[in-house]
């Protein structure tokens, strides 16, 4: 924290502060004995009557008394982060929502709303990168309009915890009244050590398709998939689909999907029989996709997996994976 040349802790942030990133120190309970404190570091979303507003990497906003502060000031942005490819936050969100095309998208300025019959959150929220060309409140009715146009709920995807996200966003739309549902982490990785995983006849044992077929939907979770839902899972630059076969011609013992979008391979719908988990089939899934996405030119690898998933996110940061920022879904009330 900023200390004087008296030795004092100082607050050295100001409303004019707003938007940079921030570390406080507060005190936990001003009226307890014994002061307690607390530290906060994130983006001060605003400083009104009274109380700051700071965004945290997680998308957490939180609430801190003016009163309350002890010590305050403006630190440099996160550093970047030394495991896997450079990317921006921007560069990632295009190249995943390339990957994952809704069937039905319209501009309002630099947003682009997205709507897919309601098949997962991704191809039904708006995307918000850059001005929507007139005041937030107005573009947020905007929006409520376009989703009941279609009967769908208004969703906004924003992210955080990297350089250019979006915590000012995330914290106006809670003021506003909207409520984040789910949060997951974009997670990236060198292409090549990916590849080298898995034994190579085990890898070569795993079959690729342009198509998902009816034996790779058998195995995917979501049951009784649409015509829209199949124009989603085929959308995208290049698209594969990686099936283990089940024994006796049954479900498919584990299924992927890759999509290969420049120097990046998007990896999704890593499924495995549950009575078949740990044997390393995800391992095999991922390693034949790798090895395809290479041969096209990639090399980056990208997946996106939610918070509460402890098992995926383990057995990915094993694969090599580091997280690159969270992001988030806000839903209109």
């Amino acid at each position: 924290m900023e200390i004087s040349a008296t030795g004092r802790l100082e607050v050295r942030i100001t409303a004019a502060d707003v938007g940079k990133r921030v570390s406080v120190r507060r005190r936990h309970d001003p009226a307890a004995e014994g002061e307690k404190f607390t530290d906060t570091v994130g983006v001060l979303a605003s400083w009104d009557d009274g109380v700051l507003r700071i965004t945290r990497k997680s998308g957490e906003t939180v609430r801190i008394p003016e009163a309350s502060l002890v010590a305050g000031k403006v630190v440099p942005a996160a550093p970047a982060r030394r495991r896997g490819p450079a990317a921006s936050y921007e560069e990632l969100a295009r190249v995943a929502t390339r990957a994952w095309r809704p069937v039905e998208s319209e501009r309002l300025g630099e947003w682009e709303l997205r709507a897919a019959s309601g098949f997962t959150r991704r191809a039904n929220s708006v995307l918000p990168l850059g001005d929507p060309g007139m005041p937030l409140p107005a573009a947020l009715d905007a929006v409520r309009r376009w989703y009941g146009d279609r009967g769908l709920p208004a969703y906004v995807q924003t992210a955080t915890g990297a350089e250019g996200t979006q915590e000012l966003l995330c914290a106006e739309l809670e003021r506003l009244g909207w409520v984040r549902e789910v949060s997951a982490g974009m997670w990236i990785a060198a292409l090549a050590p990916l590849a080298d995983r898995g034994e190579p006849d085990e890898v070569a044992g795993v079959v690729l398709s342009r198509e998902a077929d009816e034996a790779w939907l058998a195995r995917y979770q979501r049951k009784g998939v649409s015509e829209v839902a199949l124009k989603v899972l085929r959308s995208g630059p290049s698209v594969w689909f990686a099936t283990v076969p089940g024994a006796g011609g049954g479900a498919p013992a584990a299924i992927g999907r890759c999509v290969v979008d420049g120097r990046w391979a998007g990896f999704a719908a890593v499924e495995v029989d549950p009575a078949l988990r740990r044997r390393g089939l995800a391992t095999r899934v991922m390693a034949a996709l790798a090895r395809r996405a290479l041969d096209e030119g990639a090399s980056a690898a990208w997946l996106q997996v939610e918070e509460e998933n402890a098992g995926a996110r383990e057995m990915y940061a094993g694969m090599g994976f580091a997280a690159h920022h969270a992001y988030h879904h806000y839903r209109s009330l």
